[in-house]
């Protein structure tokens, strides 16, 4: 199964629908959103892509009741879980948080095949040894807004091979919805 890993979108809805299209493009099945959405909005708008969105706050955390009520509607394609989400996907195990010493501590404990958070705005993919003796791969995608002058990235990855490359989002895509 492939993904597209996210994070800190910070409303940027142009960089976060040209990430969500070259990934879908590329062959996504699924969207990990590792927090700093702040509008709802924002994901209203990935609801037209039809890939399930697997999503958590962040520290900018916006409209928490908006974000529930939208996950909650009977068409969205979105799965809130608030500041951290715990889960599975093509029988890896996958944990979402925003801090990365979160991140790290969870990595750690063995109890996760994956690890995505975001907040620093620093790509980066790492492989830990975990305390059961395994592999835990610990990936933060960076900012696809571009916040802070960082250059717009996203992780695109695939759980079958747990490989991930790291994507320059171009603003120029096709068939953006607006």
């Amino acid at each position: 199964m492939k993904i597209c890993i996210l994070s800190d979108s910070h409303d940027n809805i142009p960089l976060l629908c040209a990430a969500v299209v070259d990934a879908k493009q590329r062959g996504a099945e699924a969207v990990l959103h590792c927090g700093d959405i702040v509008a709802p909005r924002a994901l209203r708008k990935l609801q037209a892509y039809g890939l399930p969105i697997h999503t958590i706050h962040g520290n900018n955390t916006g409209d928490l009741y908006m974000l529930s009520k939208l996950s909650h509607s009977p068409d969205s394609v979105i799965h809130y879980y608030g500041q951290d989400a715990s889960f599975s996907l093509c029988k890896r195990r996958i944990f979402l948080v925003h801090y990365p010493h979160y991140a790290q501590g969870m990595a750690v404990t063995g109890d996760y095949d994956l690890v995505c958070c975001g907040h620093n705005h620093i790509l980066s993919i790492e492989h830990i040894r975990n305390i059961k003796g395994t592999e835990t791969v610990i990936c933060n995608p960076g900012t696809v807004g571009g916040v802070g002058g960082a250059p717009a990235t996203y992780l695109f990855g695939d759980l079958k091979t747990m490989t991930f490359e790291s994507i320059l989002v171009e603003t120029s895509q096709k068939n953006l919805v607006s």
